[in-house]
């Protein structure tokens, strides 16, 4: 029944509307083949078209990503205007946002869900400011070169390589946090370009879990497991039970938790170490090399291991290499990941809902939202830290230098 429901009233009349506002806004909607067409200096150009306008927002709002041309977000008939850009944006994330607010309907907690979503916010606004300064910043060798940096009337500033110069700086990185934090690996614009703090934050994003709104499901999953983290490590420190929305966390119930946890660590690491010795790894770096090129390849098994599908384009996945290896990821972010939380969430469903009393733990308050949001930075930091500090942390100390 909420599969129909979901379908019907939520997915369909989106799908429809969402579909007709781009073919106004001029994404084509057609059965054509080719066309071709000439451009300034005479270069004859074959572009497909098609019914991209429906596939387009479907592929956002179901978070696939996959554009219709290869240029994705950044192709002109794909993504036009400033508004195609903010409702492709809107498409990817209101869904999987609003389940923070069906999850506590279902649970008779509506502040419980209330509190998810000013967590996923709390995490999601600063990875924008973040990413944009940096991009806005430059590289400090061009800055050097005495080439202007700052935005006027005559040029926009900062790093604008690889980026679409229809949406700018602002418009490239909104889209990029937007869709690094959820399932769906639709761009407009060119990640590999990115500065090493702002390119970072995308992974980083990525490596939290995708908990920041996340897919259709797995972003709600990925935050509730952070929570019973959180709820864990503060019984233990003032002494309570940890209980979350009635369920008791027992010893069973911890090592699924720790088992979700753990899963991603260890199959990224793993076989980005695997990668970066091996030399059908370092094959597929057909461009850069060093901090940059260790990165490409941590981005690319996170991407996967994500659900995600975006890639730093200077690393050559196409390679049996990289076609095993990734689909290992994708089995462990598929799989491994959603076995526990369904075995977890058996384990709860066959207990019965305790009552609330003066030793309950809240957790729909202002201050335990604090401490889901440092939780997942703490287990994000103790996890990865290392591999950063190879990758974006160190680029970024040698592009100063």
């Amino acid at each position: 029944m909420d599969l129909t429901r979901s379908i019907l009233w939520i997915l369909l009349p989106a799908s429809i509307v969402g579909s007709l506002i781009l073919v106004w806004q001029g994404v084509p909607q057609n059965l054509h083949t080719l066309s071709i067409a000439s451009g300034l200096e005479g270069a004859r150009q074959t572009i497909p078209q098609g019914p991209v306008a429906a596939l387009e927002f479907i592929k956002n709002l179901g978070t696939n990503g996959g554009g219709f041309f290869n240029a994705n977000g950044a192709h002109p008939y794909e993504n036009p205007t400033p508004l195609t850009n903010l409702i492709e944006m809107l498409a990817i994330a209101v869904a999987p946002a609003a389940l923070t607010y069906t999850f506590g309907t279902m649970t008779g907690r509506r502040r419980q869900g209330w509190t998810l979503l000013g967590v996923m916010i709390a995490l999601f606004v600063p990875g924008v400011l973040i990413c944009d300064y940096a991009e806005q910043s430059g590289a400090p060798a061009i800055v050097a070169r005495r080439v202007q940096s700052h935005t006027d009337t005559a040029q926009p500033g900062g790093n604008m390589e690889g980026k679409e110069t229809r949406f700018g700086i602002a418009g490239s990185v909104l889209t990029a946090v937007n869709t690094s934090n959820t399932a769906t690996g639709s761009t407009n614009s060119s990640h590999d370009s990115y500065t090493p703090v702002g390119g970072g934050v995308l992974l980083c994003n990525m490596l939290l879990g995708e908990l920041v709104f996340g897919g259709l499901g797995t972003g709600l999953y990925s935050i509730i497991l952070i929570v019973l983290i959180g709820v864990f490590l503060t019984g233990l420190m003032i002494g309570r039970t940890p209980e979350f929305l009635g369920k008791h966390l027992g010893p069973p119930e911890i090592k699924l938790v720790m088992l979700y946890t753990l899963c991603m660590p260890i199959a990224l690491l793993l076989l980005t170490a695997i990668a970066v010795i091996a030399p059908q790894g370092l094959a597929g770096l057909t461009t850069n090399s060093g901090a940059h090129g260790f990165t490409e390849i941590l981005y690319a098994y996170t991407s996967c291991l994500a659900n995600n599908g975006q890639a730093f384009a200077g690393l050559n996945a196409n390679l049996p290499f990289y076609n095993v290896t990734t689909i290992i990821a994708m089995v462990v972010g598929r799989f491994l990941l959603a076995i526990p939380a369904l075995a977890l969430a058996g384990r709860f469903a066959q207990q019965g809902r305790r009552s609330v009393t003066m030793g309950t733990l809240p957790t729909d308050t202002v201050l335990f939202a604090a401490v889901i949001t440092f939780t997942a930075i703490i287990v994000g930091l103790l996890s990865y830290f290392p591999a950063l500090a190879l990758g974006p942390i160190v680029e970024h100390i040698m592009m100063g230098k």
